[in-house]
């Protein structure tokens, strides 16, 4: 199993407040039960998203915690490939999600059948194939 963490959610845990902070260890709790060895997936999308806000607001902090998670070793990350573009490209049109959104279903889904999607937009449940989480 391997979780992906859309922007969203990484953004709940990592600054966030409960109830959304919570809602994510709660989630992250319930999949380490079942699957001890999941492991954790990002898309350079996701780290983008997440330093912009840190960075216009020039918060050290905030920014310094984003890092620290993106420096982990054991995190996989998905790159935006030709493959992926193209399969988000197809998404976009089937399902009319935002360019950004169909980049994030296009990296989850390139991780295989065993994966699960945590995120705040209830719009990837739209995308067939893709095990997504809504914490919102």
């Amino acid at each position: 199993m391997i979780v992906f963490f859309d922007a969203s959610a990484l953004i709940y845990l990592l600054e966030g407040e409960d109830p959304f902070a919570g809602r994510v260890r709660v989630e992250l709790a319930a999949i380490a039960q079942v699957h001890p060895d999941a492991g954790v997936a990002v898309s350079r999308l996701s780290w983008l998203e997440c330093r912009v806000g840190p960075m216009k607001a020039d918060d050290a902090a905030a920014l310094a915690l984003f890092d620290a998670f993106f420096a982990r070793p054991d995190l996989l990350w998905v790159e935006l490939t030709r493959d992926v573009v193209e399969l988000a490209a197809a998404i976009r049109v089937r399902h009319g999600l935002r360019t950004p959104d169909a980049l994030q279903a296009a990296s989850c889904l390139q991780l295989g059948p065993r994966h699960v999607m945590l995120t705040g937009d209830g719009a990837f449940s739209r995308v067939q194939g893709l095990n997504v989480t809504v914490l919102a």
